[in-house]
């Protein structure tokens, strides 16, 4: 495992975590670190799982400690999951609903941070 699965780059002033295609306890505190990171240079992080296949109840954990963070900061975290199984487990267990979802990056990026109410994950069973 490289030592940083979860890239940062930057697009218009908004950092981007990228997920591999696996967040599970194994990676969660990576996770969690690159979330730290790049909440530490904006208000608003966009996480995106679009290449992300499986998320386990420790990377959800981490997700949702971050959107409190950035919410207690006055910023947000915005997910971008376009996979079934992701946006399945986000819908079957509520978490979808606190985050702003997108279907993409460019969706995601071009989201204004006072536009009222969000995308929202319904579970598909």
């Amino acid at each position: 495992m490289s030592a940083q699965p979860f890239e940062i780059s930057e697009v218009g002033g908004l950092p981007i975590v990228a997920g591999p295609e696996e967040i599970d306890i194994r990676n969660a505190g990576e996770l969690r670190s690159a979330l730290l990171t790049a909440g530490a240079t904006s208000p608003v992080v966009v996480v995106d799982l679009s290449d992300t296949e499986f998320c386990d109840s420790s990377g959800l954990n981490v997700l949702v400690r971050a959107l409190k963070r950035a919410q207690a900061d006055g910023g947000e975290v915005r997910l971008v999951a376009t996979r079934p199984a992701v946006l399945r487990i986000l819908g079957v267990t509520g978490i979808g609903s606190m985050f702003r979802v997108h279907a993409n990056l460019d969706e995601a990026l071009a989201h204004k941070a006072s536009d009222a109410g969000s995308s929202q994950v319904s579970a598909q069973c």
